[in-house]
């Protein structure tokens, strides 16, 4: 497998090299075919025909360039089938070798159980005997545990590996893995039996010898057993690889075959080609003085096409300059694209890299982070050598395995350390075993010791053997992962170099094109303009010649111009790029900027002056070519068709990149976009930068003094190449060679003077980030020191997980720790003892010495006492001994006792079993003998009465005798023989008869009751012991016994005695016995149809198991393409067994009954045949029961099937098991990466407010900048200030010094002034006073400009510190945001892993469900199918019948089709023959044209050279026709196999269907050749044709020359009139076969006819078939499409309802939180609301009161203040005081008006019903009037009655406290009253104003609004509170209100009054 996989990889490395090699010769290719464009300038040639030739040859390299390109792209396509092919083969290899692994596992597992099992009661039995062994005061053995925890230990790791069979090459190294451990766990098997085989020796030689032998014997022949069978699957393996190989092999020599066709047919292609060009060239020699007459007359013609043809040459080269553009955008893309594969490379090798850091130990995991650094840098400067993908892989996979190899060897050396220890330890306790017996006491301490010892050190190596395997296991792990992770970045990889192999071979393809567009439209060009050259020399112009040339020169030039823009466009556009890259760099350094620009102005000059040379180059090249290709324009016409097809073709595929580049031109602007997002942050940096960019403008001034010398030279250089203009074409070649050295040279400069740039910079930079790191080192610190923690945090978990482990292992250490220092305190009690004893012997020796030497002198006290001493301890150590040796045979009785109370009570319970089966079988055999003696004595009695009957009637009716017998005998046939042997009267014949029938049936039981007994012993033989397998034997020989001695009975010649009495007696049957005999035949018959049918049939179901093995590799196919299917599939493989384990059970029973006739008949014939003279013989009756008991072991053999097939099922319910198992751990897994995913939210918030807190703080930053800022205008401002102060004082100084000088000269003066001169001095002195206070003000003011130029300074310091800061700030605060980003992404990731995991699980858990119910409908359709399949064998039999009729029907059509394959070849050879006359007739015709054309013999060498090429192409065509016949005569030798192979029919059905199928596909690869051949021939028809037009042109041109050389052509004229005469000859001949042809190809039509129908009716048939098939998989697919798209609907749904129901869930937690707050709140409202009811209900039973009280009384004080008020005001307003009382009172205005109209009555009436109406009138309170009112009387009435509501408005008192619950109960009360007390008059309905009065305000008055009426009706109910202030309620208003009306319409109302 390793050699093949090997192989493989060889094969890819060979293809992705080829694949290399054929890009670069393709690179290559290119390049010369540039050079050579470049370079054509340079060819100046001087004849047409060597002009023609150049362009010949030119087209024919840029063919074969084409043909070559087209070979490369079909190459590589094979290349990549191939690897494909190979891959599906490895597949398939792997997938089978995996199955037949995984079989080998579960079967070596049970075995390994079933060993395990009988190991387990070997160690028991050794326990036993050790136990026995030991003495009482050592503790318990611990060797038996210790070797039980050994044999516990198998390593089961096979059961994860089989899921993930999805990936493509990924599974072909994951598949290599698993057959690698498969391979190590069958070797660890291996030694685990061979170390079981030698404790089972081991165990026999310590236990019981005799009753273990036949047992181990047994396992011996069961091991060997197994080692044949793993050698047989081995075989098996390797066959199938060799298999695969082959037909790897073949695939590989069909595909070259195929590549060496496909070659010769291009280099056919190409010399036909070379052929065309060889005859274009000669002809165009011939052709020159015909093109002059043929241009003269075309000259008129070509005249009007002129302009037609300009306008198509503009709209062609507008298209060339849209394509131009399109490909500038293509090459940026695939510059794009090669940066992007080349980040692909920069990961994959830091994968690698990271894969083999992975490998090192965790305490190098630290120092390993800072070395990871250093290495991704050094890859980076790797990448630029671009190592090969491939390569890689390989040493990937060689590190693989041997990294592989390496633990195999380290496992299979343990597992051989660990097998060799206990084996050694095995002997060591043989021996002490049989040492025990010599010598018991000295050796049981050693025996203990060792013991201890061997068991420390099995549990040592237990130990190390555990530790090896997890290590193993996590590096198996780490391998796979590794693996797992290279082959997806090798897809990753080989995808993106597909898609840019695809991208550049479409660029290539483009710019091919383009190329040819140019040519093309050239070619073009100058056709038009020699058009313009002809007419212009017939007219004889040459001045309008040349203008029109300078004409086409300037159009040239303005299309070279355009070209030449379209290429500056583009390098603007990379430009423009590289702009944008560095636009950061260019905003910091403004001046760098314009260093560049002028750079590109200098090198576009110089591209400009490469481009005018090249400009003039191509002038004068075409000049040349005007001159030279107007020969070309017939020839090259016909090459622009072809060449317009093509380019329709590139337009399609321009489409396609159009489409493609607009895609990537929108992921560009997204990026663009987000670029832009990223300028605009980095321009606030900009911004504070630009301080800074003063100290770099001194640097640059020295650059521009740079830059200006350079740009000297440069001029220098323009000038020298203006004048180089003029000179030749090689000197400017040379001059441009120059110029681009030099132009590299200046690059190189530049690029150096960049270098040092960017030094500056960086050191700037360094400069700034050491100030910057001052102030932000802190903030970078906490950073990583989070980071750090967070670091700690992982290592801290993996290291308390490898705590955890190292903690057990620690604990395994410590117990074998004490364990060896009990041992070794034992043993230095041991020694202690042993001096002890020393001491003590030596003592005794010391005091016998001293006995003897002082006998004299010691008393005999002393001596006696000593003697019996001594003489005691003697008798103590004899008595000691003694009890140790009778202990030691109690325990050995004891332990032998117990063994054997065990076995005995194992042999009851298993003879209790057998005896209660053997009951069971006797009850059984007894009821079945009682029915069947039953049965016999009534058949005996019928048939004694029909005898009897017939004996009286036999004289009487002999006829109606025999047809009663006969009837008699059809009815019942076995019975009524029977009844005839039991016609008898003699007792022993009868009880013969029926010992014999009851001994077969005896038989049949007792075989049946054995198989069954084999079975259930084959089971329970790991529990029964070696005395009851003995028994069981005996039993079985018995039974043999018995068996043999029936046989012997059925063949013994007392019952041919007993036969020939009963012969004598029946003598008058002999017609019966003939019917008998015939009946006999006829059962025979059918049993040998019956054994046919048994054959065929057992040929179908090996056929349905390899249909079975099929469906099985379609499951695990299914099963790798989608998960969910898996169970499904599993489901099916389940029915499907069951359903052929129900064939196998119904044909096991219908063999059965066949059988038991086929018995009953046969005892009947031979006593039928003893009586008659040919019968059956005894021989016959043996081959029969020889039949039967093959039949017998056949069905043995099914059951065994079928008990392998239940096993299989159990195995499957295991595994559904063991999947359960691993769900409910999955689902724990989740839980707590749930609750890791909740815990990574959290944080996740937190580093969210932290971020907008560090954005707050960027805020304020800010701010402080801007205040900053604005500080610093103002220090500016005050320094301007203090300067222009200081302006301000320099001419006072000047001043002073003047007056001095003034002084001195008056001083100077006669001394007649002294006086003033005295004066003169004191102002002198106070003015030098001054001058000095001056100085110092001077002086104070220049300090004070110096410190603020100081604080300026150090101000800008600290602006340029704090804008460092802010800058380190903004660094920092987006490393965190670009950190946050990253741990958004990885969080995204895990929560769609988790989502992915959820719903794995899920669909685990249904598929789980699902398949639970299908194993339960399964019981209930194994019942249902019984029925079905006995329909089934039925139709079968009817198939059967219909399969031999089909077959002759093919054999017909076989014959048909040979005789079709005779007319074919008939029919080619007939084509052979009209292609040769055809081929005749061709050259006849050419020789004529050429020699009447021209007398020349080059012609007619062409010709034959044409002539030679027809001869070739028929020679091609008959080797086809033999390759056909080749093939037409396989088919016949096919057709006869088939014919061989019709007989086996049901065997051989398959393979005919597939013959068939070839046939037919043969069949129309035959019609399709021929069609081919036959459009090939019309496409050459349709091309001579052509030639023959082309010809007679030529003619029509060459008739001149035709009658120069008429002479000539007369004389060859002749000879072509004899070749015609012959030609003539044998077209007759033709004629005349063609006849006798047509004739058979009638006939032969007619045979096709008939073969027609029958291939119809085949047709139709599979087409039937097929679509059937078809719908099926389709309905499938989509099944399966929809169940996908559903899936994907429902995770969709379900991750937006994840979202949705957490988000739900904060919620709920909110509410439930802010529910619980309000429900607290509700039940204290509650509480409180209840204390104030209980206010409410005092409060109002008080109001009550006082409304009893209060109802019947008058205020005093109102009534007499708006009495004592109307007579105070003045009689002009007392109606209206009138007024005021009413509505106060409650009176109508209408009655108001009545009463005031009677003035003086209504007066009086008005004052009489207010003093004596008491009890009806109501009071409103008021206050007593003050003195100040007195003065008031002359104002009016309403703004007093203003003042008084002002006065009531304000309380005096505090307001009453009224509780909700008395209000509310006393308003019910009221409103009870009320409505129950009727309302007789208006001073009722106003009652309630007329209590008391209390001095304060309502407190539901102040706030109410004007819109909520006083009063409402009573009948309203509700809350109190909630409603208007009713009537009930005390309002304590000084007004009462109409319930109409509100107080502002009150107000309103008194006002207008």
């Amino acid at each position: 497998m390793a050699s093949w996989l090997g192989g493989l990889g060889s094969g890819l490395g060979q293809s992705l090299g080829q694949v290399g090699g054929s890009l670069s010769s393709l690179t290559g290719q290119i390049s010369s075919f540039t050079k050579d464009i470049l370079l054509e300038g340079a060819e100046e040639v001087g004849d047409a025909a060597t002009e023609l030739h150049v362009s010949n040859s030119r087209l024919r390299e840029v063919e074969s360039i084409n043909a070559a390109q087209k070979f490369e792209n079909e190459r590589l396509k094979k290349v990549c089938s191939d690897l494909e092919e190979k891959h599906e083969a490895a597949e398939l290899q792997i997938k089978q070798l995996s199955i037949e692994y995984r079989n080998q596992l579960q079967q070596k597992e049970v075995e390994i159980s079933h060993l395990k099992a009988r190991q387990n009661a070997l160690q028991e039995q050794l326990q036993k005997v050790q136990k026995a062994a030991q003495s009482a005061q050592s503790g318990a053995g611990v060797l038996p545990p210790a070797a039980t925890s050994a044999s516990y230990v198998p390593v089961v790791r096979h059961s994860s590996g089989f899921e993930g069979d999805d990936m493509d090459f990924g599974d072909i190294i994951w598949s290599q893995q698993e057959i690698n451990r498969l391979s190590n766990e069958v070797s660890r098997l291996e030694s685990e039996v061979d170390h079981w085989k030698q404790i089972a020796l081991s165990s026999r030689a310590q236990g019981t010898h005799d009753a273990e032998q036949s047992e181990i014997c047994k396992l011996q022949n069961i091991v060997k057993e197994l080692k044949q069978n793993l050698s047989q699957e081995i075989d098996e393996h390797q066959h199938e690889l060799s298999v695969l190989q082959d037909a790897h092999r073949q695939k590989l020599v069909e595909i070259s075959r195929r590549h060496r066709e496909e070659l010769s047919e291009y280099e056919e292609r190409i010399e036909e080609l070379e052929n065309q060009l060889q005859q274009d060239g000669v002809s165009a020699d011939a052709m020159d003085d015909s093109k002059i007459s043929e241009q003269k007359k075309n000259a008129q013609s070509l005249e009007g096409g002129k302009v037609e043809e300009l306008q198509v040459v503009k709209d062609l080269e507008d298209e060339i300059r849209k394509l131009n553009h399109k490909l500038s955008s293509a090459k940026e893309e695939n510059k794009i694209l090669l940066k992007e594969q080349e980040l692909a490379k920069v990961e994959k090798i830091q994968i690698t890299q990271e894969y083999e850091n992975l490998k090192s130990d965790f305490s190098m995991l630290q120092s390993s982070l800072a070395e990871q650094d250093a290495l991704l840098k050094e890859q980076e400067k790797k990448l630029q050598s671009k190592t090969s993908l491939p390569e890689d892989v390989a040493r990937l996979q060689q590190a693989l395995l041997e990294a592989e190899n390496e633990i195999a060897r380290l496992s299979s050396l343990n597992q051989g350390g660990l097998e060799k220890e206990p084996a050694s330890a095995q002997r060591k306790n043989e021996n002490i075993l049989s040492v025990y017996n010599e010598d018991q006491n000295s050796e049981l301490s050693r025996l203990r010791q060792d013991l201890e010892r061997k068991q420390h050190e099995l549990n040592e190596s237990i130990a190390e053997r555990e530790t090896l395997i997890a290590e193993l296991e996590e590096l198996d792990k780490q391998n796979q992962e590794a693996t797992q992770h290279m082959i997806t970045l090798k897809e990753q990889l080989s995808k993106q170099h597909t898609e840019t192999d695809t991208i550049i071979k479409q660029l290539k393809f483009d710019i091919d094109f383009e190329r040819k567009k140019v040519s093309e439209l050239e070619i073009e060009k100058m056709e038009t303009i020699k058009e313009l050259d002809s007419q212009k020399e017939k007219l004889s112009h040459c001045s309008y010649a040349l203008n029109d040339l300078h004409i086409s020169k300037e159009q040239l030039q303005d299309n070279i111009k355009d070209l030449q823009e379209q290429l500056r466009e583009a390098q603007d556009c990379n430009l423009h790029n590289k702009k944008e890259i560095g636009e950061l760099q260019q905003r910091l350094k403004v001046r760098e900027e314009e260093l560049s620009v002028s750079l590109r102005k200098l090198t576009e000059k110089s591209n400009q002056e490469s481009n005018y040379t090249c400009q003039d180059l191509i002038l004068k090249e075409r000049e040349v070519e005007i001159v030279r290709l107007q020969n070309d324009i017939s020839e090259n016409k016909q090459l622009n068709e072809d060449l317009e097809k093509s380019l329709s073709d590139l337009r399609i595929e321009n489409r396609k990149l159009i489409a493609a580049t607009e895609e990537l031109k929108q992921e560009l602007s997204d990026a663009i976009s987000e670029k832009n997002k990223v300028y605009l942050e980095k321009d606030t940096v900009v911004e504070a930068l630009k301080m800074e960019k003063r100290q770099l403008e001194s640097e640059l001034n020295q650059t521009e003094k740079r830059l200006l010398e350079q740009a000297h030279k440069y001029k220098q250089t323009i000038e020298e190449l203006s004048n180089a203009r003029s000179m030749d074409t090689t000197a400017l070649q040379l001059e441009h060679e120059r110029l681009v050295k030099f132009n590299q040279e200046k690059d190189f400069e530049i690029a150096e003077l960049k270098r040092s740039i960017e030094q500056m910079e960086i050191d700037h930079q360094e400069t700034k980030e050491m100030l910057t790191t001052s102030l932000g080192g802190q903030k970078q610190l906490t950073e990583l020191i989070k980071e750090k923690e967070v670091f700690i945090e992982k290592f801290k978990n993996q290291a308390f997980q490898v705590k955890q482990e190292l903690e057990e292992y620690m604990k395994v250490s410590k117990r074998q720790d004490v364990l060896k220092q009990n041992l070794e305190e034992k043993d230095r009690s041991l020694a202690v003892m042993k001096e002890e004893n020393n001491h003590l012997k030596e003592e005794i020796e010391r005091l016998k010495d001293q006995q003897t030497r002082s006998t004299p002198v010691v008393e005999p006290k002393t001596l006696d006492i000593i003697i019996e001493l001594e003489s005691e301890v003697t008798q103590l150590k004899v008595i000691k001994n003694n009890l140790e040796e009778e202990i030691e045979v109690h325990k050995k009785t004891i332990e032998d006792q117990n063994q054997t109370t065990v076995q005995l009570q194992q042999s009851l319970q298993e003879q209790r079993k057998e005896i209660d089966e053997s009951k069971f079988q006797c009850e059984q055999m007894n009821v079945t003998h009682e029915r069947l003696s039953l049965e016999k004595d009534e058949e005996i009695k019928n048939l004694q009465k029909t005898i009897e009957q017939i004996k009286t009637q036999l004289h009487k009716e002999r006829q109606i005798i025999q047809t009663d017998s006969s009837d008699l005998f059809q009815e019942t046939k076995v019975q009524t023989l029977n009844g005839e042997n039991g016609n008898e009267k003699h007792d022993l014949s009868k009880a013969e008869i029926e010992r014999l029938v009851e001994g077969i049936k005896e038989r049949e039981m007792e075989i049946k009751l054995l198989n069954e007994k084999n079975v259930s012993l084959s089971q329970q033989i790991d529990q029964l012991s070696k005395d009851e397998v003995g028994k069981l034997t005996r039993i079985i020989q018995e039974k043999d016994l018995e068996i043999q001695a029936l046989n012997a009975r059925v063949s013994s010649a007392s019952y041919r005695q007993d036969v020939l009495c009963l012969q004598q007696q029946l003598q008058a049957y002999v017609m019966e016995r003939e019917q008998v005999l015939a009946v006999l035949s006829e059962k025979t018959r059918e049993n040998s149809q019956l054994k046919t049918e048994y054959r065929n049939i057992m040929d179908m179901v090996a056929a349905k198991e390899a249909a079975l093995v099929r469906l099985q590799e379609e499951n695990q196919k299914l099963c790798n393409r989608s998960e969910n299917s898996s169970q499904d599939m599993s489901r099916e493989t389940i029915q499907n067994l069951s359903r052929i384990i129900r064939e196998k059970d119904i044909e096991i029973d219908a063999l059965s009954q066949k059988c038991q006739t086929l018995l009953t008949v046969l005892q009947t014939s031979s006593t039928g045949t003893d009586n008659g003279s040919g019968g059956v013989n005894s021989n016959q009756f043996e081959e029969l029961l020889q039949e039967r008991d093959k039949l017998k072991q056949q069905v043995k053999k099914m059951d065994e099937w079928k008990q392998q097939v239940i096993t299989t099922v159990q195995n499957m319910q295991h595994e559904s098991a063991h999947l359960q198992e691993e769900l409910h751990r999955l689902q724990a897994q989740i839980s707590v990466e749930s609750d890791s995913n909740s815990k990574l939210q959290v944080d996740y918030n937190g580093l969210i407010q932290s971020y907008e807190q560090n954005e707050k703080k960027l805020k304020s930053f800010s701010q402080e900048l801007a205040q900053v800022q604005h500080s610093i205008g103002q220090l500016h401002n005050t320094k301007d200030l203090l300067l222009s102060k200081l302006d301000l004082v320099t001419p006072s100084v000047a001043m002073a010094s003047t007056v001095s000088q003034l002084s001195g000269i008056q001083y100077s003066a006669p001394d007649v002034l002294s006086d003033e001169s005295k004066l003169l001095q004191k102002e002198l002195e106070q003015l030098k006073k001054k001058l000095q206070e001056k100085d110092s003000t001077i002086k104070t003011l220049q300090e004070n400009n110096q410190r603020l130029s100081d604080s300026v300074a150090t101000a800008s310091e600290i602006e340029r510190k704090s804008q460092e800061g802010t800058e380190s700030e903004m660094r920092q605060i987006r490393e965190k945001h670009d950190v946050l980003q990253k741990s958004l992404r990885e969080k995204d990731i895990l929560i769609k892993s988790k989502s992915d995991q959820l719903l794995s699980v899920s669909e685990n858990l249904s598929n789980k469900e699902n398949e639970n119910e299908l194993l339960k409908q399964a019981v209930t359709n194994l019942k249902e199918r019984n029925l079905i399949l006995e329909m089934d064998i039925r139709k079968l039999k009817e198939e059967n019948e219909k399969i031999v009729a089909r077959c002759r029907e093919k054999e017909t059509e076989f014959r048909a089709l040979q005789e079709t394959n005779m007319q074919f070849s008939m029919m080619l050879k007939e084509k052979e023959f009209e292609s040769h006359s055809m081929t005749e007739k061709a050259r006849a015709f050419e020789k004529l044209l050429k020699e009447k054309e021209e007398g020349k013999t080059g012609e007619l060498n062409q010709l034959l050279n044409e002539v030679k090429s027809m001869q070739e192409k028929a020679v091609t065509f008959q080797q086809e026709r033999d390759q056909v016949m080749v093939a037409l005569k396989q088919k016949q030798m096919e057709s006869s196999a088939l014919q061989s192979e019709i007989q086996h029919l049901r065997e051989k059905e398959q393979r005919l269907n597939q013959e068939l199928e070839r046939l037919r596909n043969h069949l129309l690869e035959m019609e399709d050749s021929y069609t081919r051949e036959a459009l090939a021939a019309e496409d050459r028809e349709v091309k001579l044709r052509k030639k023959v037009l082309i010809l007679e042109e030529k003619l029509v041109s060459s008739s001149t020359a035709v009658e120069n050389a008429s002479h000539q052509a007369s004389l060859q004229v002749e000879s072509l009139q004899e070749q015609l005469n012959l030609v003539s000859k044998q077209r007759d001949e033709t004629v005349l076969q063609l006849t006798i042809s047509q004739d058979q190809v009638k006939q032969y039509a007619l045979s096709l006819t008939n073969l027609q129908m029958v291939l119809e009716q085949f047709q139709q048939e599979e087409k039937a078939m097929y679509s059937a098939e078809l719908e099926k998989h389709q309905k499938q697919s989509t099944e399966w499409r929809k169940k996908a798209e559903s899936l994907e609907e429902k995770v969709l749904s379900l991750q937006e309802s994840l979202g949705e129901a957490n988000a739900a869930l904060d919620a709920a937690s909110r509410l439930t939180e802010q529910l619980d707050i309000k429900e607290e709140q509700i039940e204290e409202l509650k509480k409180e609301g209840e204390i104030r009811r209980e206010m409410l209900e005092d409060v109002q039973n008080k109001l009550m009161n006082l409304m009893n009280s209060t109802e019947g009384k008058v205020d005093k004080l109102l009534m007499r203040n708006l009495f004592v008020g109307h007579f105070h005001t003045p009689k002009n307003k007392r109606p209206e005081v009138l007024r005021l009382m009413g509505s106060i009172l409650g009176i109508k205005k209408e009655e108001l008006d009545q009463l005031l109209s009677e003035d003086q009555r209504g007066v009086t009436r008005w004052v009489t019903g207010w003093l004596g109406g008491g009890a009806g009138s109501k009071s409103v309170p008021s206050t007593p009037l003050r003195p100040t009112h007195q003065n008031i009387f002359n104002s009016s009435f309403s703004e007093l009655f203003v003042k008084f509501l002002e006065t009531e408005s304000c309380p005096s008192l505090p307001p009453p406290k009224l509780s909700v619950h008395d209000m509310k109960t006393s308003g019910a009360a009221e409103t009870g009253k009320t409505s129950s007390t009727p309302s007789n008059s208006q001073t009722q309905d106003s009652a309630v104003s007329g209590m008391s009065r209390r001095p304060a305000t309502n407190p539901f008055l102040a706030p109410r609004s004007a819109a909520v009426p006083l009063i409402t009706p009573a009948s309203s109910s509700g809350h109190l509170l909630m409603k208007p202030i009713s009537d009930a309620l005390p309002t304590f208003t000084p007004l009462p209100v109409s319930p109409d009306a509100s107080a502002g319409a009150v107000l309103k109302d008194l006002l207008k009054q």
